[in-house]
């Protein structure tokens, strides 16, 4: 049944980006250090399994393949929020940092090799609604460094950035990316099973039924696909039909968020953790425990961003305002 595992991956860049000629256009257009120009900063904005770390990588890609002069470096800022693990992470992708340990390493370390670096580098911060503030403003310093950041809502991230931050963000170019339609998803998973599975074995409306699950979120479908696939193939059945689909749906929506969970970083986790061992906790209570338990705790308002993140996972979710939220497990 399944003839390319690859294919059935979330964090698999495909060789045809399906749906979005007109944002890689854009994206290379900024990123393109062929002209005149350094490669310009640029920001993502689009909802869950809309395709914006999968546009990133596919263009920062074939830049590499066509360029000499660049090296771009990846970062998902929900495993590495910090500015000293940010750092690290991205020194060690672009290859400036292979000799240099997680810790104990110094800041103005990782920032000398950034800038002393012979070629451009790209920095794709991904989630970068849960960055430290402080390695926004370190990396826009560089003069040698352009960023791709990616995040789920513009307004929401601009709220909950100091000023100094604010000015350098608003200047970078934007690219809104919306939910694929129903046909645009169905074409996703066409390609993905093209690439990975036995065509003849997938039954009329299967596909489609997918879609309908998934609801325009890429990596949603993607992840009820593999469920299906891997059903198939371990029971020894003939066709992924749409009982199939059906059958794994709710088993494939809770592994999304479990790989969520596993992705989190230290304080996300635990502040994840509290609430799902409470399964429901009034805010103030959930600050409460995470000081008790953490031995050096994120202020309040960084905090916050890491709740927000959690429910832009799905992971949690919140009800009331303020003081008066309360927040609920949904895994």
């Amino acid at each position: 049944m399944i003839t390319d595992a690859r294919a059935l991956r979330t964090d698999t860049v495909p060789q045809d980006l399906h749906h979005r000629d007109g944002q890689i256009d854009h994206l290379s257009a900024v990123l393109d250090p062929t002209g005149f120009d350094a490669p310009e900063s640029v920001t993502i904005f689009g909802p869950s399994g809309a395709g914006k770390t999968t546009l990133a990588k596919y263009v920062l890609g074939q830049l590499r393949r066509e360029t000499l002069d660049v090296r771009w470096g990846y970062v998902d800022c929900i495993a590495d929020p910090t500015e000293a693990a940010a750092l690290h992470r991205l020194i060690r992708e672009v290859g400036l940092g292979a000799d240099l340990r997680r810790e104990g390493a110094p800041r103005s370390e990782a920032l000398d090799r950034l800038r002393e670096a012979d070629e451009h580098i790209i920095a794709t911060l991904d989630e970068v609604g849960v960055a430290d503030e402080e390695l926004l403003l370190a990396l826009s310093n560089l003069p040698g460094v352009s960023l791709v950041c990616i995040t789920v809502d513009e307004d929401e991230w601009l709220a909950e950035l100091s000023q100094p931050v604010i000015s350098r963000m608003q200047s970078t170019q934007t690219l809104r990316l919306d939910k694929f339609s129903h046909a645009e998803l169905v074409d996703i998973l066409d390609s993905r099973v093209a690439h990975g599975l036995i065509r003849s074995r997938v039954a009329d409306g299967a596909i489609e039924r997918v879609a309908d699950i998934a609801a325009g979120d890429a990596r949603h479908a993607i992840t009820v696909l593999r469920w299906a696939a891997q059903q198939v193939a371990e029971r020894d059945r003939e066709e992924l039909t749409c009982e199939v689909v059906e059958a794994v749906a709710a088993d494939a929506e809770a592994d999304l968020r479990r790989r969520h969970v596993r992705s989190l970083g230290t304080h996300q986790r635990l502040l994840f953790d509290i609430i799902d061992e409470a399964g429901e906790l009034d805010g103030e209570t959930v600050h409460a425990r995470y000081e008790a338990r953490c031995e050096a705790p994120k202020s309040r308002t960084t905090r916050w961003r890491y709740l927000k993140s959690l429910e832009q996972y799905e992971l949690i979710e919140s009800r009331g305002q303020g003081r008066g939220t309360d927040y609920v497990s949904l895994l």
